[in-house]
């Protein structure tokens, strides 16, 4: 999901944020589905390349989200929780974003 660059200070860090957070939760659902599984697959499976997905792996690390094994990573017992929780906020990220469209209508 790219967004369009306005080059605007208002949306900037919003768009930067929301690719980060597009990329952390394809690399989540990748080890989800793939475990236990390595940097490289990652990278081959995800598109993004070996550097990005070791940053998103140390991001899920320390949120505990995964954890590492000789095998490669995999998930812990706090991924169900994260996942409801953030489709809940996408739904509601979802409804202001409508209210916003809205108000510019």
């Amino acid at each position: 999901m790219r967004m369009i660059d306005s080059g605007s200070v208002l949306t900037s860090k919003l768009e930067n944020e929301m690719e980060l957070l597009e990329r952390h939760v394809s690399i989540l659902k990748a080890v989800i589905d793939n475990e236990p599984i390595g940097i490289i697959r990652l990278s081959e499976t995800t598109g993004y390349p070996q550097h990005k997905v070791r940053y998103s792996l140390r991001m899920l690390e320390q949120e505990m989200l995964i954890a590492p094994s000789a095998q490669g990573a995999v998930t812990s017992n706090e991924v169900k929780g994260f996942i409801s929780h953030l489709k809940e906020m996408i739904n509601n990220m979802s409804r202001t974003l409508l209210e916003l469209e809205s108000i510019l209508q």
